[in-house]
């Protein structure tokens, strides 16, 4: 089943409890990029025409920065391999019902 692209915001707000918001990106309609902020702090984005998250420094890089830095990078790799991986098998899938 595929579905329309579409970009999901949550805001859960509890008593006593910190707020938290979830934006889900569904679609191929997204833009990253990494840049230098105004004052050199380094910056991550995700953008879609309906919302944009960005994520950066609190002030100079800290070891905890690099790890932060590190966990994307290597979330992001993963995202492409399994993306790859069932685009393969799709193309597979397409390519063996069209010679039936």
């Amino acid at each position: 089943m595929t579905l329309s692209p579409y970009t999901y915001v949550t805001v859960s707000m509890g008593p006593g409890q910190r707020s938290r918001f979830t934006v889900a990106f569904c679609s191929a309609d997204l833009q990253a990029r990494a840049w230098l902020g105004e004052i050199g702090r380094p910056c991550f984005d995700l953008d879609t025409s309906d919302a944009s998250v960005t994520v950066s420094t609190s002030g100079p890089v800290t070891d905890d920065d690099l790890t932060v830095a590190r966990t994307i990078f290597n979330a992001a790799a993963r995202y492409l391999a399994d993306c790859e991986r069932l685009h393969s098998g799709e193309s597979h899938k397409a390519t063996d019902g069209e010679a039936a």
